[in-house]
């Protein structure tokens, strides 16, 4: 992980294409804080309060 992914400005998930292959946008930031790495969002609390329903790496916030 460097310090200048892409986060994409919906979903928050980090991106490597052109397009955020969970909300299918392409509006992306390369300002964000936080980390959280989702393996299982069915039976997560910390994706059920962020809104998750992709496993993958999001940011908490983005700018």
């Amino acid at each position: 992980m460097t310090t200048k992914e892409k986060v994409c400005k919906n979903c928050r998930r980090f991106v490597t294409g052109s397009t955020c292959p969970v909300c299918r946008e392409a509006q992306f930031s390369r300002s964000w804080k936080g980390l959280v790495v989702v393996n299982d969002p069915a039976n997560s609390e910390v994706a059920k309060v962020m809104g998750i329903t992709a496993p993958g790496k999001y940011c908490i916030w983005v700018k």
